[in-house]
């Protein structure tokens, strides 16, 4: 059995409304357990391969209250900026052999080159 919140009688505890002073009568509240939103995330893991920069501010910001987001916003940054170091050595390289067959082949019409 249960007591009625407002004049303190025993009530049934089925009851809806207190059959002594007709009161609505609640239903004790559960506590609501903290919802953990925290998990890798595929997006964010993008976010950081095409903005590394975001992706580390976010990992800084995230690494102690959302573990697992941190995680794939900072493997995203780190996997962008590898990538973007490799492409930028792959294009200094064939930029360079570009430029030294473009001179070459000048050299070799011209015989020497004056600057």
């Amino acid at each position: 059995m249960k007591y009625c919140s407002h004049c303190g009688k025993e009530i049934d505890d089925a009851a809806v409304f207190c059959v002594h002073c007709g009161a609505t009568v609640a239903a004790p509240q559960q506590p609501m357990a903290p919802i953990n939103a925290d998990a890798p995330s595929a997006g964010f893991a993008v976010l950081g391969f095409f903005f590394p920069l975001i992706g580390l501010i976010l990992y800084l910001c995230w690494k102690d209250q959302q573990p697992l987001k941190a995680k794939s916003c900072g493997k995203g940054a780190l996997i962008g900026v590898i990538v973007e170091v490799s492409l930028a050595i792959i294009f200094v390289i064939f930029a360079g052999a570009l430029f030294a067959g473009v001179v070459g082949s000048l050299i070799g019409e011209y015989g020497s080159i004056a600057f």
